[in-house]
């Protein structure tokens, strides 16, 4: 309890700080702002009294962009991406998110492309765009599960992910997050802290592959993640 009362009485304040320091320095490119929220990240999880480790960051030796693909379980997965995924990316996150006062307003500096679930059409719009992004040379983030899975294993992928890589032509990257669910789950208010582990795995090649390949490259991406989980126990 007194780990969660200080992290909300802490987080809050340091939160606010970063978002009115910060999106001024995205008037110089979203760039600035996303290594801003590097710090951002790091510092959050040691409010919480979270260690983050990161393995496989020899797998990023490439050149161009990429799309990363996690697993979801808490809200602290956003933080160690953040923290420790060395490259610059945007966000693909759902709509909702960027309705929050001045929260939204940052992730929309920080150059985050909104997906409207809801609504077929705008979702495939933001598919679009996420295409011209990476055409453009930027890295994008999926929760290819689509939201946080309610008791920690791993749940299906949805295939529009998928689509998205095989149309931008773009290595895929496995994410697989482990140690977040202990941290903080899904649906709970207590922060235990701990050690939240962050595997990048080796890049998954899409070029030359076709949409109608998108079930193969999903189990291709998938079974790596389930692998990392599975020898950590979480799966």
């Amino acid at each position: 309890m007194f780990r969660t009362l200080f992290f909300l009485l802490t987080f809050v304040p340091w939160t606010l700080f970063v978002i009115f320091t910060g999106v001024p320095l995205s008037l110089f490119g979203a760039d600035y702002l996303h290594a801003y929220a590097r710090i951002w990240g790091r510092v959050s999880l040691w409010l919480a009294g979270v260690r983050l480790t990161v393995t496989g960051r020899e797998h990023l030796a490439h050149n161009g962009p990429v799309v990363y693909m996690a697993n979801h379980v808490s809200n602290f997965d956003i933080l160690a991406l953040f923290a420790g995924v060395p490259d610059q990316f945007r966000w693909m996150a759902k709509i909702e998110l960027f309705r929050i006062p001045l929260f939204g307003l940052a992730m929309r500096r920080a150059g985050a492309i909104p997906v409207d679930r809801s609504n077929r059409r705008n979702s495939v719009l933001s598919m679009r765009e996420a295409v011209r992004r990476i055409a453009a040379g930027t890295s994008v983030i999926i929760f290819p599960e689509g939201t946080r899975s309610p008791d920690g294993t791993l749940q299906g992928f949805k295939t529009g992910s998928f689509t998205l890589a095989l149309q931008a032509q773009v290595p895929v990257v496995p994410l697989a997050i482990i140690g977040s669910g202990e941290v903080m789950p899904k649906h709970s208010r207590w922060i235990r802290g701990g050690h939240i582990r962050l595997a990048i795995m080796p890049p998954v090649i899409t070029s030359g592959r076709e949409v109608a390949e998108r079930t193969v490259l999903m189990e291709e991406v998938r079974q790596p993640i389930v692998d990392a989980l599975k020898e950590a126990g979480q799966a």
